[in-house]
């Protein structure tokens, strides 16, 4: 073979190696870029933070659709203990674990997103457009079952001047392991010593049995059943306010520490955060019940995300990490639409810091 022949093989190998350099990169600009493995995260739990996470979870994997995020209502209770099994990766609960929960999982993390509050509903026919006035001593009156009648004189005592039916309360309760119960008996036990000793609170108790009393699943539960039962009684997340007032229920205005009696609204929610929130520890387990002030609203709590410290991928950690400081922000999740939307309140500088630290933990 001549100088020559060699020099044309060499350019000739060359060119088609070149020519199928070009292909495959051009294969590649036609396939488009790899596209990042999905990530599903299972979020479960409170029926009271549902509708948050359901305005959330669109406009966050609008812009990260490498996430897939599904939400389901199936009350504290069950957030709790999936969160901790390792079925959920988020457990949303009203509820803060306990101290022997923490004892028994020192894994968790409780972390704050948002403050809400509770209404406690009633269908008093022709009394509904009221907001007549009820306190933890009535309320525990009425669930325990001594507090039988509408007319009763300790619920006239705080009603002068309304015409009030003779009538039988019929008190509704979650059936359900719900943060709203925890929260509702709460304030019924700080207010009132006797239900601290005998029933207490939790996300389930063991209600007194009162002639006539319901029970309901989740908060569009309480919602309905009260609705459908002329003289009941409820204990109804904020979050469905529009509920409420879709069926025309009444809303009481509740007795707080003080002694006054007022209604949940942005006013009187953030006079019980400033009264309380300062005293939030490292690990945000606190509970905001029944602050003192004369315009505290009695039942506000933080909305928890339940959390395992340590998760079983980097890249489930990764996306659990992205999406808290997403909710966390000011102009993100804690945006003041998100949170009007519901009637919660967006957290203190002070405790989305707290929340901030504790996110980092997630690993």
């Amino acid at each position: 073979m001549t100088s020559t022949e060699g020099n044309s093989r060499i350019i000739a190998t060359a060119t088609k190696g070149t020519m199928l350099a070009a292909a495959v990169a051009l294969g590649g600009l036609i396939a488009g870029p790899v596209q990042a493995k999905q990530t599903d995260i299972l979020e479960t739990g409170s029926s009271l933070l549902y509708p948050l996470f359901n305005l959330w979870v669109p406009t966050y994997t609008k812009h990260h659709p490498e996430l897939k995020i599904t939400t389901q209502s199936t009350g504290s209770g069950t957030g709790i203990s999936e969160s901790i099994s390792g079925i959920a990766q988020i457990g949303a609960s009203d509820a803060y674990l306990s101290n022997a929960q923490m004892k028994q999982h020192p894994e968790m993390l409780n972390i704050p997103l948002a403050i809400s509050s509770q209404m406690v509903n009633y269908n008093l026919p022709g009394l509904n457009r009221d907001h007549i006035k009820l306190s933890g001593p009535v309320l525990a009156g009425i669930y325990e079952g001594k507090i039988a009648k509408w007319n009763d004189p300790r619920i006239a005592k705080l009603n002068p001047g309304v015409k009030l039916p003779d009538h039988t309360i019929v008190p509704v309760h979650r059936t359900d392991g719900s943060g709203d119960t925890f929260i509702f008996t709460q304030y019924l036990a700080f207010s009132t010593p006797a239900w601290k000793d005998s029933v207490a609170y939790g996300t389930t108790v063991s209600w007194p049995a009162v002639q006539g009393g319901i029970g309901a699943e989740g908060n569009p539960g309480m919602v309905n059943a009260v609705k459908n039962t002329p003289y009941s009684v409820a204990y109804i997340g904020i979050s469905y306010k529009n509920a409420t007032d879709a069926a025309k229920l009444g809303e009481a205005k509740l007795g707080n520490r003080s002694g006054h009696f007022v209604l949940p609204d942005p006013k009187t929610v953030q006079a019980a955060v400033k009264a309380t929130a300062s005293k939030t520890p490292k690990d945000e387990r606190i509970s905001l019940i029944f602050a003192p002030g004369k315009n505290s609203y009695p039942i506000i709590n933080y909305e928890y995300a339940i959390v395992k410290a340590h998760q079983p991928s980097m890249q489930e950690a990764k996306a659990l990490k992205k999406f808290f400081d997403w909710a966390l922000d000011g102009s993100g999740g804690n945006a003041p639409h998100f949170m009007k939307a519901v009637g919660f309140v967006p957290l203190p500088e002070a405790i989305t810091h707290l929340s901030r630290a504790q996110v980092k933990k997630i690993s």
